[in-house]
This record gives structure tokens, C-alpha cells and sequence, in this order.
């Protein structure tokens, strides 16, 4: 049985769960930032309907990205804050220029799918040490993000 201490962890515990989360955050913020600007640009028949969901998308992004720093503050550690950095770690990339609708929405889509793929890398970190509260953070995030995901596809098979 694990001894609670303090937070039951120690500082070299935390380090790989640590990175995890900040390139996790790192792919968010890209992500984040992706979604504004696809808010901001779409035009076309979809226009209102993507508006709107691209504003649902980045509204919960944002309490992810906080959700994930503050997580990251609490092992007594530094989230990873700047632009250069975002960039540098992200595997994501910024959006491209003058793509259409269909394309924003294949591109959110992507974005998804390696998300999730640093959620479960975060998920698998925070399990190896014990970390059951970090574990379960993620695992809300991703469960919501699979359902955006499928109605994203929904949609996009549509069109």
C-alpha cells in the first residue's frame, strides 16, 4: 500500500509526468490558438455553425490549458508559457492560410486525434507513479474530446 505524503510523490516521481503535461499544454495551446483563428476567418454556407463550435471548442480548450498548468504548479513545477516554447514543443501545427471550411474542419480533427495521443502519453505517466488525480483530469478531458471529435466527423461526413 502507497504512504500518503504530502502529495504521495516526490519531485523525480513527477518529472516525466511533469513533461508529459507540458507538451500536452504545448499542443493545446497551439490547438487553442488554431481554433481562434478559424473562429475568426470561416466563411460559407457553414459560417454560423462553424462560428459558434469553433468558439464552443476554444472556451473548453482554454480550461484545459488552465487545468493542465495549474496541475503542473501543484507537483511545485513551471508549465511551459511561452509562444517560442508552445511552438518549439508542439506537434501540432499553426493553421495554414486561406483554407476553406471543409479543410478547418479536417485540420481540428487531426489536432484531435494527437491530443488525445499526448492525453493518453500524460494519462500512462501519471499511472506508472500513482497519480490517480492527474490520471483522472486527462481522462475527463479525452472523454469529452472523443465525443467533440465524433461530431466533428458527424458533421464533416455531411458536407
Amino acid at each position: 500500500m502507497r504512504t500518503f505524503k504530502r502529495l504521495g510523490f516526490s519531485s523525480v516521481e513527477t518529472n516525466d509526468v511533469v513533461k508529459a503535461l507540458n507538451l500536452l499544454l504545448a499542443n493545446c495551446q497551439v490547438h487553442y490558438q488554431k481554433l481562434r483563428d478559424f473562429h475568426w476567418n470561416v466563411t460559407g454556407g457553414d459560417f454560423f455553425d462553424l462560428h459558434e463550435q469553433f468558439e464552443v471548442e476554444y472556451n473548453a480548450v482554454k480550461a484545459n490549458i488552465d487545468e493542465i498548468a495549474e496541475r503542473i504548479r501543484v507537483f511545485g513545477k513551471t508549465p511551459t508559457s511561452t509562444l517560442k516554447e508552445y511552438l518549439e514543443y508542439s506537434t501540432i501545427e499553426e493553421a495554414k492560410r486561406g483554407l476553406g471550411a471543409d479543410q478547418m474542419v479536417a485540420e481540428i480533427l487531426n489536432d484531435f486525434e494527437t491530443i488525445m495521443e499526448w492525453m493518453i502519453e500524460s494519462i500512462e505517466e501519471a499511472s506508472k507513479v500513482g497519480d490517480t488525480s492527474t490520471a483522472d483530469m486527462i481522462t475527463k478531458m479525452m472523454k469529452r474530446m472523443e465525443k467533440r471529435h465524433w461530431m466533428f466527423t458527424a458533421f464533416s461526413s455531411n458536407n
